[in-house]
């Protein structure tokens, strides 16, 4: 691709101490002086091959390949080419021509051009290359960068029975290879962006160019541009900088690290955001029901896909109810309780002295605390605690006579009933949830439940992501999306792309035929 040759007066900088002269000496110092403070970067300083003409690289250690430093870049500019120079139309003696070296001289795939001190500092910063030569006004940008930091594993957070056994990683290049790889190559766009305004990050939105809606992937660009951070360590950083609405405990973006639940993403029309140096992809937009779909739903018939499908959306009312439910019934309205399981209950709490909101505190407390000190500690001790330490505190509580047993069974459901939910950044708002559910049945009994879901179901109902309403498809009435939704209906009657996304192609590849 042609590059433009910007003039000094086109570029953003208003010190002309930022750019470069094409004076090697003041150049070099110039640099020096900006890297001063960090003793990782280096200087390799030599003579072009044949010339008395004076060069320099610049590179830091651990993020630069020395080894194709060495062998592509001083290998081929200490080599004796001049005299193939002299006969280049470009030629004037005593100098070299830039163009002469990215196009005859370097065996490197990636050459750039900067001009000021600021631009070289964000290329070298992340593992290029810079080189330096007398005469020349501007800074060669030389791709460098070290590969990969780890390999393709299977995702640790996404487990799966049935499936590729493939996760992103930390490195973007690795992470776009395998949405080539895995998916459909041909149509596939990927768009990049620096995020960060001090530590400069590589980002990549991608999608389907035949099948995304347009304004949605023009929407997805405009946010992104008008982050204005210092640093973007993590993709959670991007999710929340380019939300709907930051006050909602939901999330509207789709964390992932498994590529096929991307690519199947991306055939629907969404859009995805990979993040150099995180293995978490994001998609947009996203839905309630998505986040209860899982990429076995489709990899198993559509029988059992649906059964476990029923039994999540089953798992998230009960994680986000049971202790509110046993609250209002316990406080407020024990008669609606059958007369033997009310008889069985009551046996149980006798001797307890405190009321069930407490109780129901007590315990749901302790395992959000043994969760999270599961998740911190080592993974050989951290697999005895959460659930079962949970119970084994709620046992020992119930033999001391401070909480009931039928306490410690709804407990215990409700925190299985997390566990399996397909995504972990939609089981903790429900986790959230829980606790402002428990003080409304301790408060107002079982009406103050009833007020908790309108309240809730409201604020679903008017959240989107992107455009697309969060509680779709069931506010929005289209009969081809309400077959993907609470039941997986079978692939063979699947044959339209959900029409939330106003996608381009609405119709599945090969499925007109039926």
């Amino acid at each position: 691709m042609e590059q433009q040759t910007d003039t000094y007066q086109d570029k953003p900088f208003q010190n002309v101490t930022d750019y470069f002269t094409g004076d090697f000496t003041l150049d070099l110092e110039l640099v020096k002086k900006e890297v001063s403070y960090n003793s990782d970067a280096h200087f390799r300083e030599f003579n072009i091959g044949g010339t008395n003409i004076r060069a320099a690289l610049v590179f830091v250690e651990g993020l630069s390949d020395k080894d194709l430093i060495n062998m592509h870049i001083l290998k081929s500019l200490m080599f004796n080419f001049y005299e193939e120079y002299k006969s280049a139309p470009s030629y004037v003696e005593g100098t070299i021509s830039k163009e002469f070296i990215k196009n005859r001289v370097l065996s490197i795939s990636e050459v750039e051009e900067v001009y000021s001190i600021k631009e070289l500092m964000a290329k070298v910063l992340i593992g290029s290359t810079a080189l330096l030569v007398d005469g020349l006004a501007g800074v060669l940008i030389l791709g460098t960068k070290k590969g990969k930091t780890r390999n393709v594993e299977e995702p640790i957070s996404e487990g799966s029975v049935r499936g590729p056994r493939v996760g992103f990683t930390e490195v973007l290049s690795d992470n776009t290879a395998l949405l080539r790889l895995h998916g459909e190559n041909e149509g596939l766009s990927l768009t990049k962006f620096h995020v960060g305004e001090r530590a400069k990050k590589e980002l990549v939105i991608a999608y389907m160019k035949e099948i995304a809606d347009s304004e949605l992937v023009e929407e997805v660009k405009k946010r992104i541009q008008k982050i204005n951070i210092d640093n973007v360590p993590e993709s959670g950083y991007v999710e929340q900088l380019i939300e709907d609405n930051y006050l909602s405990p939901f999330p509207q973006a789709q964390s992932t690290e498994r590529p096929d639940r991307v690519i199947a993403a991306l055939m629907e029309g969404r859009v995805a955001i990979l993040l150099d140096g995180t293995p978490f992809a994001l998609i947009v937009p996203v839905t309630f029901s998505m986040l209860m779909q899982s990429p076995e739903d489709y990899y198993e018939r559509w029988i059992p896909g649906t059964f476990i499908r029923l039994l999540r959306f089953g798992a998230a009312i009960i994680s986000l109810f049971a202790p509110a439910l046993y609250i209002s019934f316990i406080s407020f309205h024990p008669g609606l309780i059958p007369t033997k399981l009310a008889i069985s209950i009551l046996g149980g709490r006798e001797g307890v002295p405190f009321p069930a909101i407490i109780e129901a505190l007590f315990m749901e407390i302790a395992i959000e605390i043994l969760r999270e000190a599961g998740l911190r500690l080592p993974k050989p001790i951290g697999s005895a605690m959460g659930i079962v330490g949970g119970l084994i505190i709620g046992q020992a509580a119930v033999e001391a006579g401070i909480i009931s047993p039928i306490m410690v069974i709804v407990v215990a459901a409700t925190a299985i009933s997390s566990f399996a939910l397909a995504h972990y950044s939609a089981a903790i708002p429900l986790r959230i949830l829980r606790f402002v559910a428990m003080f409304c049945a301790a408060i107002f009994g079982l009406y103050g439940v009833i007020l908790f879901f309108l309240v809730l179901c409201s604020h679903i109902a008017r959240l989107k992501s992107f455009g697309v309403p969060y509680a779709s498809p069931a506010v929005v009435y289209h009969l081809s999306d309400w077959k993907d939704f609470v039941i997986r209906m079978p692939l063979q009657m699947m044959k339209r792309r959900p029409k939330m996304m106003n996608m381009k192609d609405s119709i599945r590849k090969g499925s007109e035929e039926g």
